[in-house]
């Protein structure tokens, strides 16, 4: 398996878990308060914080494990590869943020937008592993 490759599921698998104890902290919180708890910069930051050291991480131990792949540059199969999936995830983001911005309309609840929003960036750039994976996995 390529380093990209491993890099791709460890960062799919990061952001999918961190992404789903966010949603869940945020949902506890919310049916605590009885209503769609306000976005915390806290609750961001240590999300953020945890992605960074957990993704150095395990980009380290995969580097240790194969220090010749990791140093090497992305042949042409792997820029079509990262091109292609960045370009289908891209429409996961797209679309995510114009239903957010349509529920807005409707819901007028900035709250319900910024996790939308955020969810809808959380999507995407989980796609853009998940269609690297798949590509690396299949010819092209």
């Amino acid at each position: 398996m390529p380093f990209k490759e491993k890099s791709a599921w460890i960062m799919a698998s990061l952001l999918l878990t961190l992404g789903v104890a966010y949603f869940y902290f945020v949902a506890a919180i919310s049916s605590a308060a009885g209503q769609l708890a306000t976005p915390m910069l806290r609750s961001i930051v240590i999300y953020t914080v945890l992605l960074i050291i957990l993704s150095v991480i395990g980009h380290a131990v995969i580097g240790i494990l194969a220090p010749k792949e990791a140093n090497a540059a992305a042949d042409e199969r792997e820029r079509s590869i990262f091109d292609r999936a960045g370009h289908y995830s891209s429409y996961f983001i797209g679309a995510g943020v114009v239903m957010s911005l349509g529920a807005y309309l409707f819901v007028r609840s900035g709250d319900l937008l910024f996790y939308t929003v955020f969810a809808s960036l959380m999507l995407g750039q989980i796609m853009e592993y998940v269609f690297q994976i798949i590509l690396y996995r299949t010819s092209i």
